[in-house]
């Protein structure tokens, strides 16, 4: 029985870890871009990403099955959707439906919106304690940390929700 830590087998699970680390970022990435129909891109990552998965599943059952092999595997796995999820989340890839709820600031969450570019719908309603405003935007996501940052500088009580959705015409409402 070999050692359990010999320099091949650390190299060897190391090596196994980072193909799986790109393998599943590669395939995290893909899934969300399967969502938001971009082909030619989930063509690439998933060609590449099997690739990748083969060269390391093929180390893992070439090999003794050790507990660095295993762990290898199983980590590289784990990190791998982790980034993955980071890596989508800063691309920002998509659009985001923005609804906010005020009940004494919607006009001027509004004009501030309008003047930072944003196209703005303003709606009046009934709440539970009275009056409220409603305001829908549909922004890039790249945008909506900015939209939030608007909307709380001038009420930290507005209730913000967003939807992630797909425009089918975008004549007209796309300006920033």
């Amino acid at each position: 029985m070999e050692m359990l830590f010999t320099k091949e087998i650390l190299v060897g699970g190391l090596l196994i870890f980072v193909l799986r680390v790109l393998d599943t970022s590669m395939d995290t990435l893909r899934v969300l871009f399967v969502v938001r129909g971009k082909k030619v891109l989930v063509w690439l990552l998933g060609a590449t990403q099997a690739t990748l998965f083969i060269l390391a599943i093929s180390r893992v059952l070439s090999g003794e099955n050790n507990l660095i092999t295993i762990l290898g595997y199983s980590l590289g796995f784990a990190t791998g959707n982790i980034i993955g999820m980071t890596i989508e989340e800063r691309l920002a890839v998509g659009y985001k439906k923005i609804s906010i709820i005020s009940r004494d600031s919607g006009s001027e969450i509004a004009s501030a919106l309008r003047d930072a570019g944003y196209g703005v719908t303003e709606l009046c309603g009934k709440g539970k304690d009275g009056d409220v405003c409603m305001l829908h935007a549909n922004i890039k996501r790249k945008h909506v940390k900015d939209v939030e940052k608007i909307v709380n500088g001038i009420d930290k009580n507005a209730f913000i929700t967003s939807d992630d959705f797909n425009p089918v015409n975008r004549s007209g409402f796309w300006r920033k």
